[in-house]
């Protein structure tokens, strides 16, 4: 058993509270009726079934029943991180250790100016 942190509600709570939906960060096509019923097909049926880090939708649904977004290894099954649903994830497979701050960012290029 594991326990996944609702950002809504701010609980630690036991996974048999918790229910995967599927894939996170789906965009439905702006206009459903120009769509080929290829397009329309691959919206609805195609998902990533990646090795490593995937972004899924996850329902508290013996809680506060709100929709939020996981960030998973596939592999070892571990959970990453959680966020509300319109947030970006800081943990992508681009970024594995977590998006770099701003401030990180901007300190490295002010002493790779000062090299200069």
């Amino acid at each position: 058993m594991f326990y996944i942190h609702c950002p809504y509600c701010g609980e630690l709570r036991e996974e048999e509270e918790f229910h995967p939906k599927g894939q996170a960060h789906i965009v439905r096509p702006q206009d459903p009726e120009a769509c080929s019923d290829e397009e329309w097909g691959d919206y609805l049926f195609f998902r990533d079934n990646p090795r490593g880090i995937h972004h899924e939708l996850w329902v508290h649904a013996v809680g506060c029943r709100k929709f939020f977004n996981v960030t998973r290894h596939t592999v070892t099954y571990e959970i990453l991180e959680t966020y509300k649903i319109g947030e970006q994830p800081s943990i992508t497979a681009e970024y594995p250790e977590g998006r770099p701050s701003r401030d990180v960012t901007d300190q490295a290029t002010l002493r790779q100016g000062v090299r200069a």
